[in-house]
């Protein structure tokens, strides 16, 4: 299985390189600005307002024509977005730079449908751990690598890396990444379900929407910590670029030991549904301590927990959402969940780094904890409803006997 999964692990990994080069620098240079936390928010919305309306059309255009072509077509647009970034000398500027990566954002989506395709189901699991595996190594090399930049070089060189390495992907997608989808599979698929209200359809589908809610009040939690985590870390410990940068990149290191050691066996051993409840269940312990993360130790317990949880969400909640999905229209479901991701990305933001501006840590954290629990009782119901019907077969036996 890692053979076929090779070319599509290593465009992954190197779009994630150049991509986890932003993450820690993009609020301090926001700030640079002289902006308030809140327009740290609105920055990262406006990636994820325009992801939020191209996620689901990648998806569906990738059911149509191919995982291949959507990745290239994304790759370029990537390629300007970050130059463009690099070049912003004022915050309308990041915004129209952020508006372009979010409008040719199909990467994630479609990439998860691309492992659908090659993987049969009972090893997905497996596989979309060697994805968050290569996922998180990106992030053990790109923030560190762009904190370094920073501090010796300003942000535009790190700003036009990422868009070096997006177009190295872009070359790497052409010439070495073969399609998953035959081209029958992909008139099938354009002929059956593919259209804007099978997407609609699949929001309120009985076996994919509980998974699909879900997914978006746990996400809500989630875009609320990324936003504010480099300003959180800054105002109770006083950590600038090059410290947050390097917080990042140990992160990196934990997801990918946890990924390649302990997730992907986890995940298959539990079941999806039971290892998405316990990396919720993770999530909520991190999110708990962060206004009492004060002192190193405490936020090396903070991000241990949170990294745990998220490293099991990343394996077993793609899994689960193949599980649910037809065949045919994996990638409009999972291009659906881009666009779920989007929409909390497009909340979420400026609410929490709001509230963390005006009120403090506590309050900002109190609305993450709040909506990981109801994520998890959510969660719970969700695996007890799957198990019902189990039970149903051997009770009406039981009866007919």
């Amino acid at each position: 299985m890692i053979l076929r999964l090779l070319p599509i692990l290593g465009i992954t990994f190197i779009d994630i390189l150049g991509f986890s080069i932003m993450i820690p620098l993009l609020p301090f240079f926001v700030k640079q600005f002289g902006a308030p936390d809140v327009a740290v928010g609105f920055v990262i919305s406006a990636f994820s307002v325009c992801q939020l309306i191209a996620g689901p059309v990648w998806g569906n255009v990738s059911d149509r024509i191919g995982r291949k072509m959507v990745l290239i077509v994304s790759q370029v647009g990537s390629t300007i977005a970050w130059t463009m970034l690099a070049l912003a000398r004022s915050i309308p500027l990041v915004l129209v730079s952020r508006a372009l990566e979010g409008f040719s954002g199909g990467n994630i989506g479609v990439t998860q449908a691309y492992v659908g395709d090659l993987v049969e189901p009972k090893r997905r699991g497996e596989a979309f751990a060697y994805v968050g595996a290569a996922f998180s190594a990106g992030f053990v090399f790109g923030p560190a690598t762009g904190g370094w930049l920073a501090e010796h070089y300003g942000y535009a060189v790190p700003f036009l890396v990422a868009a070096a390495l997006q177009l190295i992907t872009l070359v790497v997608t052409i010439f070495m990444l073969p399609e998953s989808r035959s081209k029958a599979q992909n008139g099938d698929a354009a002929e059956s379900a593919v259209s804007v209200r099978d997407i609609a359809r699949a929001l309120v589908d009985r076996a994919v929407a509980p998974v699909l809610w879900l997914r978006l009040v746990y996400t809500f939690a989630m875009y609320g910590w990324f936003a504010s985590m480099t300003l959180i870390l800054h105002a109770q410990l006083g950590w600038g670029v090059g410290e947050v940068s390097f917080v990042f990149a140990g992160f990196g290191i934990l997801q990918v030991v946890l990924q390649l050691a302990v997730v992907g066996r986890l995940v298959d051993a539990i079941g999806n549904r039971t290892a998405t409840n316990a990396g919720l269940a993770l999530c909520t312990g991190a999110f708990m301590l962060v206004p009492f993360a004060h002192t190193f130790v405490l936020a090396v317990v903070l991000l241990v927990l949170f990294g745990t949880g998220l490293s099991i969400l990343n394996s077993a909640f793609p899994a689960l959402a193949s599980e649910v999905a037809p065949d045919d229209r994996r990638g409009t479901v999972l291009g659906a969940v881009s666009g779920i991701d989007s929409l909390a990305g497009s909340v979420m933001p400026p609410i929490v780094t709001g509230v963390l501006g005006m009120f403090g840590v506590a309050p900002a954290a109190a609305i993450m904890v709040t909506l990981v629990v109801v994520a998890l009782v959510m969660g719970l119901l969700q695996a007890r409803g799957a198990a019902e019907p189990c039970a149903n077969p051997v009770t009406a036996t039981v009866s007919a006997e």
